[in-house]
């Protein structure tokens, strides 16, 4: 009897919680064209939001793989925490590359700042954030203005916040694991050297960078070791004090599980990022 109760008051517990948030599901942020395919966001917000915080997160999987849907519960417990929060699809690899989901992930930001404040947030307060090759695309956007200016709008982005980012120095990377033409991670970002250095975070770096938050699991995958510590030692010549959180017992996919947990003191983190 006493199980039962409490399997009830988890439940009334939960539907209230859930009464504080208002989702807002598969909204068209790009339009199909002859160079991209249509996508969709989803929204989470706080019930009586108001000129709030608004945060993108750009999900991971290698540029070849995930959705937006898999990462529902990163928006509702932002939103419980009072910050708008989306959350977006965008073209993969093998149809599309880098430069494509780039430009998707600014057609979302540039989404948000005309539309936002239909949802209570501030087109003023916005925020990108990704885990994996979603940090890549968080970061590129961030400090490349190359893919608004193909908008044809100024890059409103106010902060970032990369969680375990992949990507950040794909050029070194690429170079050094030397892959043969047209296999493994050439195929989003190509067989040129070039574009390896286009679409690399640290090759971008300068005073104009927004405010970064960037945080790094002590037991992730090699290759975001090396290049996140080449694009801190990068970025700590533009901020010589930077937001940086090392997570030492953290796996990189412990990097965004951790978010479940709601009392999870990185989400404190985040908020007194977005608050300063």
């Amino acid at each position: 009897m006493q199980k039962l109760t409490l399997i009830f008051l988890i439940i009334a517990l939960s539907a209230c919680s859930l009464k504080r948030v208002e989702r807002f599901k598969e909204i068209t942020y790009l339009e199909a064209s002859d160079s991209l395919p249509e996508k969709k966001l989803n929204v989470f917000k706080p019930k009586k939001a108001q000129n709030a915080p608004v945060l993108l997160f750009i999900h991971g999987g290698s540029w070849d793989s995930g959705n937006k849907e898999i990462y529902n519960f990163l928006g509702t417990r932002f939103a419980k925490k009072g910050v708008v929060t989306v959350i977006m699809d965008y073209p993969l690899s093998p149809d599309y590359q880098v430069q494509s989901m780039a430009l998707a992930s600014a057609h979302a930001v540039n989404w948000m700042y005309e539309s936002i404040e239909q949802y209570g947030g501030s087109k003023d307060r916005l925020f990108v954030s990704g885990h994996s090759a979603g940090g890549h695309l968080a970061s590129l956007i961030s400090v490349n203005d190359r893919y608004f200016q193909q908008l044809e709008v100024s890059n409103p982005i106010k902060g970032t916040v990369l969680i375990d980012a992949a990507g950040l120095d794909m050029k070194w990377f690429l170079e050094e694991m030397n892959y043969e033409p047209g296999t493994s991670y050439n195929i989003p970002f190509t067989d040129s050297p070039e574009v390896w250095e286009e679409t690399s975070p640290i090759y971008h770096l300068d005073s104009h960078a927004p405010p970064m938050l960037i945080l790094l699991g002590g037991r992730t995958l090699p290759g975001i070791t090396l290049t996140t510590e080449r694009f801190m030692e990068a970025y700590r010549e533009i901020e010589p004090n930077p937001n940086f959180i090392f997570q030492k017992r953290k796996k990189h996919k412990g990097m965004i599980v951790q978010f479940i947990y709601t009392p999870n003191k990185v989400y404190r983190e985040i908020l007194k990022f977005m608050e300063e």
